[in-house]
This record gives structure tokens, sequence and C-alpha cells, in this order.
């Protein structure tokens, strides 16, 4: 049946961004065809990139062209507005074409957020006003995934050539320059390449998963395979599925995106699964606050990323692929993109993949800010075109997944011990790390530290050691506390600091190593600030879909608010055992993780005297 959307018609601007999406009609074509059908509703799933492609020619999202994407993708226009709206990073208002994020989360807030946020009120007015002659405004923002760069920014220009770029260490000078910039249609002025920054440890011949970084041009195939680029996937045909995933058990690799699953385990039920197509897909959604590795990765080794996709959908029978790349991470994407068309056009991906006749391709996805599409299911169904809200188990991915199909999810960082694993040996991988925490792990060391940044070590080294990678504390200053796992994770004293990380030593310490962010405060820190900002985190990032993490993030805020201004209802001691009965309930029943985690790290904090 046709759908008919009335309203207002889409400009030729919006209509050629939304047909260089989902293609222009069919020559000839009726009503009917141009309005969609049958055909168009097996295409819902490029809704997510038809939004895209409107918000960043013109800026924001009209009724409109909302309209005539759902006439066109046969997509009721409430459930059209119910995706639209999910997503931070998309506009349903008129608002100026030059944006200007600025990261006021936990790693910034302690680098001087929230001062360059008042400065940039008294300069350029309050955040979502027009700061720059009506072209140009900022707006807060959760975390940008640059710590080790804090204070940060992130810089969207929209237009016929849509222009993105980070200013990272931001100051309101800075930004400042960036919206005028904006407001004459340029984009910022890129700084010198940070690799030395943002890896200090760059060029140690020791390193295995950053053995690339600043060694090897990112964006150069031959460049790549010159530094053993497609050994690994040469090394998975010969294997054959089966021999590949005997290795990946031999090394007992786990999940690095916090739950730890082995992936071994999680590529043979898919392998297996009789069920056809297959799919894959790379959660490259770090939304953590404090995370930073998967997009260091996706920046300075993107080819490594695209051979480990390919050598996961060989194995597991999957000839589509999917890397949902985060919303906010523009130089990741150039680079992913640039990885994947050259391995195409190399004969690495496709349907003959290096001639073996074996068909595997990947696309790329991006989201549009939206810190639950980190969990798997929610990521399936931002795919699919839905809202971003996650689905109950069983049934598990590997059975039924994106579009209803047995689905392998790894994310970016797992991914990339797979040639490592493929080259060396699972046996000689194994014996790396610990015996039951295995292999290289990648650290997000930030807050005040002398050299943040991301940190490559063997699992079993310690808190101190790591925190002495770093240069220690920052100016000499004391220690106050440090954040394991990030927002979803826990606060640790300076009586952890031996604490080995690994994922038994972090849980016999009550303590869990997360996506590996290890955020640093010192005693000038102001941690009620801190955990207010988290509590505020989660209370929007809740999908909202089931009411003990809708309504229990709130409380939770509300609760902290109270402790934060020294107003408690009856005693200390009550606010914290109603805190923990809040707590309890969202860990026993919440849908996902978002609620099941949102009280650790506040709990942590409250219970371990942080809060005064």
């Amino acid at each position: 049946m046709d759908l008919h959307v009335v309203g207002p018609l889409a400009s030729p601007v919006e209509r050629a961004a939304i047909e260089s999406v989902v293609g222009p009609p069919a020559p000839g074509a009726g009503a009917h065809a141009a309005r969609g059908g049958h055909a168009a509703r097996e295409r819902r799933h490029l809704l997510l990139p038809a939004l895209h492609a409107v918000q960043s020619r013109v800026g924001w999202i009209s009724q409109p062209a909302l309209n005539e994407i759902c006439r066109r993708l046969t997509i009721p226009p409430a459930e059209a507005y119910g995706v639209a709206s999910f997503y931070a990073l998309f506009s349903l208002t008129p608002r100026p074409p030059g944006i200007v994020h600025v990261c006021d989360d936990i790693a910034c807030l302690a680098s001087g957020a929230g001062e360059l946020c008042v400065d940039l009120e008294r300069t350029l007015g309050p955040a979502g006003t027009s700061g720059v002659d009506g072209r140009a405004t900022w707006l807060r923002s959760p975390c940008l995934g640059l710590c080790e760069r804090a204070p940060a920014a992130l810089v969207s220009i929209a237009g016929d050539a849509p222009l993105e770029g980070v200013v990272a260490p931001a100051d309101a000078a800075a930004i400042r320059g960036a919206l005028e910039e904006a407001a004459r249609g340029r984009a910022p002025v890129h700084g010198p390449a940070m690799v030395r920054v943002t890896v200090p440890q760059a060029g140690d011949p020791d390193l295995r998963l950053l053995a690339r970084v600043g060694r090897v041009d990112p964006t150069s195939l031959d460049a790549y395979r010159a530094s053993g680029g497609y050994e690994a996937l040469t090394r998975a045909l010969q294997l054959g599925p089966e021999g590949v995933i005997r290795e990946l058990h031999a090394a007992k690799l786990v999940g690095r995106g916090g739950a730890a699953f082995p992936a071994g385990r999680k590529w043979e039920a898919v392998a297996a699964a009789p069920s056809r197509p297959h799919y894959l897909v790379c959660n490259a959604d770090e939304s953590e606050p404090g995370t930073f590795k998967d997009r260091v990765l996706m920046e300075e080794d993107p080819f490594a990323i695209v051979e480990a996709m390919t050598i996961a959908g060989v194995t597991t029978g999957c000839e589509r692929g999917f890397l949902y790349l985060r919303g906010e991470y523009p130089l990741a994407g150039e680079r992913i993109a640039n990885a994947i068309d050259a391995a195409r056009a190399g004969g690495f991906l496709g349907s003959n993949v290096m001639g073996r006749g074996t068909a595997f391709d990947i696309e790329l996805w991006r989201g549009a800010g939206a810190y639950i599409c980190g969990e798997e299911t929610a990521l399936f169904n931002s795919i699919e075109g839905k809202r971003g809200e996650p689905r109950n188990k069983p049934p598990f991915p590997v059975q039924v997944g994106l579009f209803g199909q047995p689905t392998v999810v790894n994310n970016v960082e797992t991914l990339a011990n797979v040639p490592l694993i493929l080259l060396a040996g699972g046996q000689a991988y194994a014996r790396i790390g610990t015996e039951g925490s295995t292999g290289p792990k990648l650290f997000c060391l930030s807050g005040n530290v002398a050299r943040p940044g991301l940190y490559e070590v063997p699992f079993g080294a310690t808190l101190g050691e790591l925190l002495a990678l770093g240069g220690g504390v920052a100016d000499g200053r004391a220690l106050q506390a440090i954040l394991l796992g990030g927002a979803a994770g826990t606060f640790v004293g300076a009586d952890q600091l031996a604490m080995p990380l690994t994922f038994e030593g972090t849980r016999a310490a009550g303590a869990s190593l997360g996506s590996g962010v290890v955020m640093v405060f010192d005693e000038t820190v102001d941690l009620r600030a801190i955990l207010l900002r988290i509590a505020a985190f989660f209370r929007d990032e809740s999908c909202g879909q089931c009411v003990p993490c809708r309504v229990g993030t709130v409380r939770q805020e509300e609760l902290l608010s109270r402790l934060a201004d020294g107003r408690p209802r009856g005693t200390r001691a009550q606010e914290l055992r109603l805190f923990d009965d809040i707590a309890q309930a969202m860990r026993d029943a919440s849908i996902c993780g978002l609620g099941q985690t949102a009280a650790a790290a506040i709990g942590s904090a409250l219970h371990g005297g942080l809060m005064g």
C-alpha cells in the first residue's frame, strides 16, 4: 500500500542530498515508485545515512526533508521522527551551518572545560545562540574521544562540501577562530600531526598493536603491505575457518570492549549457524567517557582493522560486514573509508578476495551521537533504521543479530589482535600477559597526568606502572583518585596502585577494566563536579526504553545533587541506603548494560568516601 505523506516539499538541495543516498527515482516511474513501495521498505536501513546527508548539507533536518525521506523509503513519519530525534548530532530545528561541539565531560572537566565554557558564554554568548554573524554557534557535548588532548572541541560545517575538524587542546581563542573560519565557510586550520602526543610510546620496537603508529603511512596500502600487512589474511586462507578458530581458542582472546567474552566461541557459533546470510559488525562506536583507543587504531592503522574484519568475515561465512563508526570521529572515518576503497581496488575486498573465490565486503556506517549504540543490539537497530534501543536477550546476536541473521560483533581493539594471533600462533600469543588475561592491552590514560595518551602494555602491568609510563601525576601534585573503566567503571584510590591490570586482578579488587580507561584526578579536582557530570551523562544517554534505567538515572542524579549541596533528605546514611536501593533496581531490572552499570562509578566514590 502506498504511503502518502502530507506536507511541504523538500527543497532541491534537500532532495539532492537524499538522492545521494537512496538514488533517484527510476526513469519513467510513477508516483508510487517515487514514494517507495516494497523495494523501498527493504531499504529502511538507509534512513540513518539519508538523515546524515541532509544534516551535513543543510545543517539541520527540516520537516519537508524528513517527509521526503519517508516518501522515498516508505517509513511512517512518526517512526522517522522518532529516529531523527534520537541522536544528539541531528537537529530538527533551524541552526547555523557552523557548529562547534565543546566537550564538558569528565576528562575535559578535569582539564579546564568548565572555565572554557564560562569564557565562551562571556565572549560568544550562551551555548546554542548564533555567535558569529548568525552562521556559527557552539554547543556543550559529552565526551568526544579526544581525552588525551583535553579540553577538546569538534567543528562541523554544513554545505555543498561539508567539512569537519577538531580543536584540541582548545581554548576560547582557538574556538573563536574556528567559529570565524566556519562563518567564512572554511574548515578550521589543522595543526601538525600529533601522533607523538596521542601515543607517547610511538616507535617503541616492543609494541605490537601500536607497532605501525608513527612509522607507517596510514593512507597507503603499499606501505601497509610492506610492513607485513595482509600476511595474516593469507595465513587465514591457508588455515581455513576451523584452523583460524582453533588459533583464537588457543590464544584465549576475549573481547576488549568491556564484556570480555571469548572471541573464538563467538566466531565458532556464527560459522556453524545454518541460517544465511551471516553478518559481521565491527563496533567502532566507542562512546565511554575517557575512551579513545579505537579512534587511534582507526586513524593510525586503518588497514589492519580492514584486514582483521576480512579475516573474521571469511572465517565465519559472512559476505557483508559493517563498520559502525562513532559520529564524532571525522578523521577515523576518512582513514577507514580510504582503506576500504584501497583494499577493494587491490583485490582484498569484494567478490573474489585475494583471488580465492571468497566474497566479503565492508560498508562504513556512521553513528550520530548516541552512547547507547555502543550496546551491540542497539547498534543493530541503528543500522536497520530504527531507534537505537537495546533488544532483550536471548536470542543472542550469534543466533539472531543484524537483520535477524547470525552476526559476529567485535570491537576495534579485539579485531586488531586477530592478525597478531595468526602471525605469531595462538599458543605464543597466550604466553603474553597472564594465564587469565592474555595478550597486549591498550589503556587510555587521561586526566591530571604528565603525559596522557594511549599506552600498550602486556596484561599484568600494575596500575602504578602504567601511571609511571605517563610520567605520574602532573605538576607533582598529590593523587586523589583514579577512575578505571570510564563512567561505567570504578573509582580507586592511591592505595590501589599495586593492582595488576588484568581481568582477574581488577575483579579481586572490586573494580573493572571496562574499556581500558585510566583517568587520573589530582588533589585540585572537585570530585563532586565529576560525579554530578557522570550522573548527568547517564540521565541524558539513557534511551528511555525501560523504567529502571529511565527513572533510576534521574533519581540517582537528584540524590547526588542533594548530597553535593549538603541538603540530604534525612541523614547521609539514609541517602546512601536509598542510593543503594536505586542502584540495585537498575542492576537487576535494566534491559542493558547502561542501566546495569550507571551507578557503578558513583557508588564506588560514595562508599569510598570520595565525596566528603
